[in-house]
């Protein structure tokens, strides 16, 4: 799995002009699946997006966690982070887990944020989505199981 993680002020989804999650500050985390992902990789993921020391302490250094500050997460499916772009100017979508696969563990992986004590607001899984963020810092990452 993968997750884009970005730092923010405040995200929202929205679907046909409706907002279907929204958080103040937090993380937005956009999360791609690949074919050999399981139930576990999505729970490790989610143990490592919640601990992630990106947020202030007190001396302004990165140390605390989205758990310690009591932010929340915004997840929101993205198999656009599997494409392939080395070839041509035309993505290949070959890595990205087809929706059976992959909307479960992106599920798993919102629950399981939940479970670890996160507050979580979710897009719409296969819905043409507008994501609105005010991204902190910036601070935007790259993770992978």
């Amino acid at each position: 799995m993968r997750a884009l993680v970005q730092r923010v002020a405040r995200a929202s989804v929205t679907v046909d002009g409706a907002t279907v999650g929204e958080i103040g500050p937090g993380l937005c985390v956009l999360v791609g699946v690949t074919h050999d992902d399981t139930d576990a990789t999505a729970a490790k993921l989610a143990d490592k997006v919640a601990n992630l020391r990106v947020f202030a302490d007190e001396a302004g250094a990165m140390n605390r966690s989205l758990l310690e500050i009591g932010g929340a997460a915004l997840v929101v499916s993205q198999f656009t982070l599997y494409a392939d772009t080395r070839k041509g100017r035309r993505p290949s979508w070959g890595a990205a887990s087809p929706p059976e696969h992959a909307e479960p563990l992106v599920e798993v992986f919102t629950t399981a944020l939940g479970d670890l004590g996160v507050t979580v607001a979710t897009g719409r899984f296969r819905a043409d989505m507008q994501v609105d963020l005010v991204n902190d810092g910036p601070v935007t990452l790259m993770m992978e199981t």
